[in-house]
């Protein structure tokens, strides 16, 4: 599976693009859309540049997700769990009791789990609760019916 637009939408929404070096939340180096791979201070790049990382960053979230999760899954569910590996890095997902229970086939207890990662650095974020929310609501849709209410949310609050 591709993530698709909707889910790179959520992806570019809640990371932003930035094309200067920052720290994130977390202290990590990051730049574009939330790309932390070889990013040194004083890093500057393109708006180009950072479609091409984060189409990088995409692919190997899309493979880890693909790798990882052992029951079938529907487009939102994918794309929910490559959003929230591409955010949280694929040592977190792998380790997670989301991804326990999701590969057990219980798919609501994994729908609920997403919203236990709202820390970053110890401290809770409204950006990483308002995430989490969105990846939930957008796992426990059905690709095929336009019930997917995260982006209205998001654009009606201030993205970190």
């Amino acid at each position: 599976m591709r993530t698709s637009d909707r889910g790179v939408e959520l992806i570019k929404e809640f990371e932003g693009c930035r094309l200067r070096a920052y720290q994130d939340s977390a202290g990590v180096w990051t730049i574009g859309y939330g790309s932390t791979t070889d990013v040194e201070p004083g890093d500057c790049i393109t708006p180009e540049a950072a479609e091409r990382l984060l189409r990088r960053d995409l692919q190997e979230a899309e493979e880890t997700v693909e790798a990882l999760v052992k029951v079938p899954l529907n487009q939102c569910q994918f794309d929910a769990l490559v959003s929230f590996a591409f955010n949280l890095g694929y040592g977190n997902l792998s380790s997670s009791t989301l991804l326990r229970k999701l590969n057990a086939h219980n798919y609501s207890g994994a729908q609920a789990e997403f919203k236990r990662w709202i820390y970053a650095g110890g401290q809770k974020l409204a950006g990483l609760e308002r995430r989490r929310e969105a990846e939930a609501q957008l796992f426990g849709s059905h690709p095929d019916k336009q019930t997917f209410h995260w982006y209205e949310e998001a654009r009606k609050t201030s993205m970190p």
